[in-house]
């Protein structure tokens, strides 16, 4: 198949206390993590869509820090139905404390309905690559758990 569309996906890196806000989701059928954010609508900027993002799915304002990463390499959808070129864009962000959104400690604390969602608080130090769902956030958790080693102040 091929591919001849683009799929723009933002998302934030909301970190507090070494931690960083993961999002488990249930969608397409299976249960999924990710970082908060999402698709970018026609029309809209990055970091609009991510301000629109963070609101639909958390309930709350957030200031944009600084870019983080943006999709260097070729990485095709893995799970749609047809065949897209990926292009995540990573910010950190902040929001006002304290945090009005609902955590939880469970992995995967939602039930098996599409759209279901749960927020987890991950301390970056105990990341894993595998417990992410899409390759783009698998080489993003082991660029912050490298960022925070040789760089500390980079991440807040």
């Amino acid at each position: 198949m091929e591919i001849n569309h683009f799929n723009i996906r933002v998302y934030g890196l909301l970190i507090d206390e070494g931690r960083v806000l993961v999002t488990d989701e249930f969608r397409l059928g299976i249960y999924m993590t990710k970082f908060p954010g999402g698709g970018l609508h026609f029309g809209e900027g990055t970091i609009e869509c991510l301000k629109r993002e963070f609101m639909e799915e958390l309930n709350i304002g957030i200031e944009v820090i600084s870019h983080y990463y943006t999709t260097d390499f070729f990485q095709p959808t893995t799970l749609l139905p047809s065949q897209m070129q990926l292009f995540n864009i990573y910010y950190l962000v902040r929001a006002k404390k304290p945090y009005l959104f609902r955590t939880t400690e469970k992995i995967n604390d939602l039930p098996p309905v599409d759209g279901a969602q749960c927020f987890r608080w991950v301390k970056i130090s105990e990341l894993k690559k595998d417990a992410f769902t899409f390759p783009i956030d698998q080489f993003i958790v082991g660029k912050m758990k490298q960022d925070s080693r040789e760089r500390p102040c980079l991440l807040p």
